[in-house]
């Protein structure tokens, strides 16, 4: 059996409803990256050294990371030396395999740190712009959606209608928001949360934090700052600090991932705003080059299109229609 075959069967005994928000929040991406991916395939009927060639600049165009894109293509070419590959649309099958298996680092890994005898601290990073206030409203109701207690902390006291943007989103979720008035001390905004959710028995705290980069030092030691507070309030916390780029940003979303992996020990990414951009190979680069776990991706607008990761439904929204036209795909 072909590993398409064997990965729309498994596409098809999932939720309808997450195949179909990864099929359209990775529109733009399968348009131009599969949609390149079979022009290639037709342009070289052989598997020869050209047509490794541009497979590279295809993927590296898509973002995916030079890196990335070299360890793929040679692992390649050994699996069409191993099936002794001809055609390039045999190929095609081989690739989404690879890619697949690069991303999918197992259940356990993509999974929030979720603790079952306590409050659960989750700590939200990134710089501004990247939709961090807006993917923890959306984590929010995920969580709550789960049968969770969520509380919200405004911890980013700097940026002007950050907290007002929190409190929309409590609103909107279902979820009690603890602040202070703009300028206040961050780790005080923490302290309070903590206090707050532990009194009103919470499942979850989802802490917000400043995002901007023009001073990163000082940027940098508030966030020690505030881990120190959360840490000594909540022995074992935070349990997962969760670094949210943009996905339209490309490699500059990998510069923001290495200059926070420096500072704090981010243990899963939220990647947003994937239905925007024709680039989602980043999500890769991210995965192969930083080792860091990617935990929720953005896939539209709405307060529930923000998913979890998961490899074989990232695959699936590559390659849909080539998994809509099984016979133009040869068994591998």
């Amino acid at each position: 059996m072909s590993f398409f075959k064997k990965l729309k069967d498994k596409i098809t005994n999932q939720t309808t409803e997450v195949t179909d928000k990864f099929k359209s929040g990775l529109e733009k991406t399968r348009e131009s990256f599969a949609g390149k991916m079979n022009e290639l395939v037709y342009k070289y009927r052989k598997v020869d050294e050209d047509f490794f060639e541009e497979l590279e600049e295809l993927l590296i165009s898509s973002d995916v990371g030079v890196s990335t894109v070299m360890e793929l293509v040679e692992q390649l070419k050994d699996e069409v030396r191993l099936r002794n590959l001809k055609d390039t649309k045999d190929v095609q099958p081989v690739i989404s395999e690879l890619l697949a298996n690069m991303l999918d680092e197992g259940k356990e890994a993509q999974e929030l740190n979720l603790q079952t005898d306590g409050l659960t601290v989750i700590l939200v990073v990134g710089v501004n712009g990247v939709g961090k206030t807006t993917s923890i409203g959306k984590m929010a109701h995920y969580l709550t959606q789960e049968g969770k207690k969520v509380m919200l902390a405004a911890g980013d006291t700097f940026r002007a209608g950050a907290i007002d943007q929190l409190e929309v989103w409590g609103e909107r979720v279902g979820a009690d928001v603890i602040k202070q008035q703009a300028g206040s001390d961050p780790a005080a905004v923490m302290y309070d949360a903590i206090q707050a959710a532990k009194s009103r028995g919470a499942d979850v705290l989802l802490c917000d934090t400043a995002g901007r980069l023009q001073n990163k030092v000082n940027l940098m030691n508030e966030l020690e700052k505030v881990k120190r507070v959360i840490e000594r309030e909540v022995p074992g916390a935070p349990h997962e600090v969760l670094l949210v780029l943009d996905g339209t940003t490309g490699q500059n979303a990998m510069v923001q991932a290495k200059t926070f992996g420096q500072s704090t020990d981010v243990t899963g990414i939220v990647l947003t705003k994937l239905d925007g951009t024709a680039k989602g190979g980043i999500i890769m680069a991210i995965k192969r080059e930083l080792d860091i776990p990617v935990k929720f991706v953005g896939l539209g607008e709405q307060k529930d299109d923000l998913q979890p990761f998961q490899a074989d439904q990232f695959v699936y929204g590559l390659f849909k229609d080539v998994l809509d036209s099984p016979d133009d795909v040869q068994p591998s």
